[in-house]
């Protein structure tokens, strides 16, 4: 039945093409959503466009509606692997910037510590700032800074030590 509609298609007749998703849409997309593809629609969509540009692939014309078929549920799998593996991307994302994100401090001591940091040199309040409140290496902090290395890690040192007697944790 649809053998004279997929040599009509094979030969470029898009008209035919149509005929013949127009036959099988709805079937097709019936068995994507009742095989557990909520995005049937799409993976249907997918299948008709690989079908076209496959149809040269297609060995026996009267079997067009089991190879769509099989077309359609191998776009399926793939759909459902990509989808898993997004969402265990996505896990793992959410995962690191849970992990990433700082403990709320109690105010008075964001305070207590601005105040702190107030009380230093500039020089060595952006030292410390980048190294111990942002993360940055110690070569980061210079670059950006336009500081010697060694002057870098003598105000970070002398910040920290200096933090510490401010905020009464010094040992």
């Amino acid at each position: 039945m649809d053998a004279p509609l997929v040599r009509a298609a094979r030969s470029g007749s898009q008209s035919a093409f149509a005929r013949l998703v127009a036959t099988h849409e709805r079937p097709l997309r019936g068995f994507l959503r009742k095989s557990g593809f909520g995005d049937a629609d799409d993976i249907a969509q997918e299948a008709f466009l690989a079908a076209w540009s496959g149809l040269a692939r297609l060995k026996d014309d009267d079997g067009f509606r089991a190879w769509l078929f099989g077309v359609a549920w191998r776009k399926a799998i793939d759909h459902g692997r990509t989808a898993r593996r997004s969402a265990r991307r996505d896990q793992a994302w959410r995962q690191e910037q849970a992990d990433d994100t700082p403990r709320e401090a109690d105010p008075a001591d964001r305070m207590a510590l601005q105040a702190a940091l107030a009380d230093l040199p500039a020089d060595q309040r952006a030292c410390v700032t980048l190294c111990l409140g942002q993360g940055w290496s110690h070569g980061e902090a210079a670059q950006a800074l336009n500081l010697p290395l060694g002057t870098v890690k003598s105000h970070v040192n002398r910040g920290r030590e200096r933090l510490l007697v401010l905020l009464g944790d010094a040992s």
